[in-house]
């Protein structure tokens, strides 16, 4: 039987370090990759937003379910979305108006 990981406060740190990873990924390769068509560059930054909007949902799911987590442990892309009860917002976006979100963005490069 294949054991599940325990959905801990460590879990949640690791989850919040695997998003900043893949925001990181996403601003290098806007940045700095070259690719032979836009198609091309847009399908590679298609895969990244989806393995990160998973990440980010689970995340999310946790903080709701009451998981503990310190705010200097969330992602640079998650800005000041936290409240009294865990994440603000909805959706991959975050959905804080007024802030620019990295997954809003992504239209733009």
């Amino acid at each position: 039987m294949k054991k599940t990981p325990p959905h801990d406060k460590y879990f949640l740190r690791s989850v919040h370090q695997e998003i900043d990873l893949y925001d990181r990924k996403l601003a290098h390769l806007r940045k700095h990759m070259d690719f032979p068509s836009s198609a091309d560059r847009d399908e590679a930054e298609s895969r990244l937003i989806t393995k990160r909007a998973a990440l980010e949902k689970t995340a999310r799911e946790l903080a709701a379910q009451g998981v503990e987590f310190s705010d200097t442990e969330l992602p640079r892309s998650f800005g000041d979305q936290v409240g009294a009860e865990g994440y603000i917002g909805k959706g991959e976006s975050g959905g804080v108006p007024g802030k620019p979100s990295l997954v809003s963005g992504l239209g733009s490069a």
